[in-house]
């Protein structure tokens, strides 16, 4: 089937490769980066890898509308296709974006646990997801109780979620030591001479190791260096 051949294909499996298996079911993961990396591509390319999964997806935004987001979902099933010679793949990737919820927030107005009140309300309604991206989150808007909340639904439901957040710090210092607990995996994109690598910076308990991976400088697709 073309959708398993795309998941076969997706650049997450190099994220996969050097993370043990990429972020597991009850986990958080944050991504942090300069303002303007691409950061949301890759969360788009978390969430398109589990719609390839046949999977539920919210997508959490707190700093793009809808239709941005759409785009970026269409952008990167495209440049799979397209980077994988692979044909003929619009009617499955319309068939794939069903099961995408996106979501628009305004962090000033609307806390973490508020937005989980949300997820339960559409699982309550039969809408279960088994991941979900939470880009343009604010770290210094968030307190221990927000991430607790967050953590506990996702080890009770078993989904894992990413977040985004906008960092200029190049090291684990853009992250609050009593919010880098709740986070099994902790990557960062930084902007070298000629590339963006995608930079290991807590990998669960495990030594830190250099990743190989860069994103791609036309299509933003995780790559191997």
């Amino acid at each position: 089937m073309i959708r398993d051949e795309l998941f076969e294909r997706s650049p997450i499996r190099y994220f996969d490769k050097v993370t043990n298996g990429g972020l597991q079911a009850g986990e958080l993961g944050l991504l942090v980066a300069k303002k303007g990396l691409g950061k949301t591509s890759v969360l788009v390319q978390f969430g398109a890898d589990t719609l390839l999964q046949d999977k539920q997806v919210i997508h959490v935004s707190f700093d793009q509308l809808s239709p941005n987001i759409i785009s970026w979902y269409q952008d990167i099933f495209s440049e799979i296709a397209k980077k994988k010679n692979l044909n003929n793949v619009a009617e499955q990737v319309n068939d794939l974006v069903h099961k995408r919820i996106i979501l628009n927030f305004n962090q000033d107005n609307v806390s973490l646990p508020q937005v989980i009140n949300t997820v339960k309300a559409l699982a309550q309604g039969g809408i279960i997801a088994s991941c979900m991206v939470v880009d343009g989150v604010d770290l210094n808007k968030i307190s221990v109780e927000d991430l607790k909340a967050v953590s506990d639904y996702a080890k009770e439901l078993g989904m894992s979620i990413w977040f985004s957040a906008t960092s200029d710090a190049e090291n684990l210092e853009s992250v609050k030591d009593d919010l880098q607990d709740f986070f099994s995996m902790i990557i960062q994109l930084q902007a070298k001479s000629d590339v963006i690598e995608v930079a290991i910076l807590k990998l669960r308990d495990s030594t830190v190791k250099t990743s190989g991976l860069k994103l791609d400088s036309k299509t933003l697709l995780i790559a191997e260096k």
